[in-house]
């Protein structure tokens, strides 16, 4: 289990009485269980024994019952461990765009990616906790590669009306497309040393002199990678089929 408590909730947190492994916490008030849930989440970071059943109980409310309460308590309550995750993510610097932002994206993606009929699916808390880190750290991602798309097409070859999604089920729609999209691009280059800029500059955001600087084995000098970067990108831009799948 993983939590994050700001200073202010660890010490403002009164005393209780620890609830019994077979108490029904579904029947617990909202307010009483985020008590437990912090209380747990201090336990957690002293290193003592501490109780999950709460915060799953608070997932639970939120996801399978879309208890609109219990939702806002799971936001405010794991809000600054999701940013946490989110600037861990490599991308972000590349990104252009807040944490702020990508700890809202990642929250909505979560809610939606779990209906009430998958909540079982997840088991633990653990579980639930390592499925949102995974949605933070896609946000970032995905954002950072649809800045690539960009890059390498023109922009009018582009319909992104086409790239927004709302449910699960055109969310795996896009995911096929994207792989469709890097296995063609990999497919129209000629060698490993485009396969590295390429890879360097659109899914990393590395700079010309980042890429010499950490692969200058492979260049004579940082115009070389200039020069293949423009030629890579004059070659995709001219190909039919790439323009076709927008």
């Amino acid at each position: 289990m993983t939590q994050m408590m700001s200073s202010t909730q660890m010490t403002t947190v009164p005393s209780y009485t620890r609830s019994k492994s077979g108490d029904d916490l579904s029947q617990m008030d909202l307010v009483s269980l985020m008590r437990h849930c912090a209380v747990e989440s201090r336990l957690f970071y002293d290193h003592q024994e501490y109780d999950p059943r709460f915060a799953y109980e608070l997932f639970r409310r939120a996801l399978v019952e879309r208890n609109e309460d219990a939702w806002e308590q799971i936001y405010q309550h794991y809000f600054q461990l999701v940013e946490h995750w989110v600037r861990r993510t490599g991308a972000f610097l590349v990104s252009g765009e807040t944490s702020d932002f990508f700890v809202s994206a990642a929250f909505t993606r979560f809610w939606r990616a779990i209906p009430a009929e998958r909540f079982s699916s997840f088991p633990t808390l653990a579980s639930l906790l390592n499925y949102l880190r995974r949605c933070a750290s896609c946000v970032v991602i995905d954002s950072a590669r649809a800045q690539s798309y960009a890059d390498i097409l023109p922009e009018e070859s582009i319909n992104w009306n086409n790239q927004k999604f709302s449910h699960a089920d055109e969310e795996a729609t896009e995911r096929v497309s994207r792989v469709e999209f890097w296995k063609l691009i990999d497919g129209l280059l000629q060698n490993e040393t485009e396969r590295v800029i390429v890879r360097a500059s659109f899914l990393l955001g590395m700079k010309p002199g980042d890429i010499f600087a950490e692969y200058g084995n492979l260049f004579s000098d940082i115009t070389e990678v200039y020069a293949i970067k423009r030629n890579i990108l004059v070659r995709l831009r001219r190909n039919p089929e790439l323009q076709g799948l927008y």
